[in-house]
């Protein structure tokens, strides 16, 4: 079985209110980008597919894959306006793959260990993402924030990256989902959700697997660093 990972590089940041896009954000002294970059570098992955901004992908050939030497990046390429469009870019640089991982380069700890158990799992299910259970209690409220409902904690999970598809199901599902336009739609399971009704099984990832969003994420992102050192 051939894996390919589908490293997304393309956000804007625009919530981190710098001029900086956030995956090149220096995290003890070291771009963001790379941490996720260096686990998949040593996981059982295959093959890496890099998706920058537009205009990103010298820049990222010289200062990221090749300072770092990042050998199983094989792919450079442009991303799109939207997250989504990003992830089609990249499915469409893959080739001969059986199993594609999608993830996000803002979320430096994810670690060897869950990507190989998102490999495992994909292998027997076709759809897998990571994530955790929610500590918090959730409440889903109407359009006047007036308490609607309040779901069952353990049934609540927050989703992370990876999230693990066979080829031909994400590929089928995406060319779908761009001939909608479906901007609702907020992660690549939800594509595989609603495109092609196809259940999808969710796993543990760790709460360390934080996305860098916020300043206070870079904060924090820093204290898991200096503890683990």
């Amino acid at each position: 079985m051939k894996f390919t990972a589908i490293v997304l590089s393309a956000g804007k940041g625009s919530r981190m209110n710098i001029g900086t896009h956030k995956q090149y954000l220096l995290l003890n002294g070291r771009p963001v980008i790379t941490y996720s970059l260096e686990a998949f570098e040593k996981s059982p992955v295959d093959e890496v597919i890099l998706v920058t901004g537009q205009g990103e992908e010298e820049y990222c050939r010289k200062e990221i894959v090749e300072a770092y030497g990042f050998s199983k990046v094989g792919k450079i390429v442009a991303g799109g306006k939207e997250r989504y469009h990003s992830v089609f870019c990249g499915l469409q640089a893959v080739t001969d793959t059986d199993y594609v991982l999608i993830h996000d380069g803002a979320r430096p700890f994810v670690t060897e260990e869950i990507i190989a158990r998102t490999m495992e799992t994909v292998r027997k299910t076709n759809a897998c993402v990571v994530g955790m259970h929610v500590k918090d209690t959730i409440k889903i409220t109407d359009e006047k924030d007036i308490v609607k409902e309040t779901p069952e904690r353990n049934n609540v999970w927050m989703v992370q990256t990876p999230q693990a598809f066979s080829c031909p199901l994400i590929s089928h599902a995406y060319e779908k989902m761009l001939l909608q336009e479906d901007a609702a739609i907020t992660d690549d399971a939800m594509v595989v959700e609603k495109m092609c009704q196809v259940p999808v099984t969710l796993i543990e990832g760790s709460y360390r697997n934080i996305k860098i969003t916020t300043p206070e994420d870079m904060l924090i992102a820093e204290a898991f660093l200096n503890a683990k050192q």
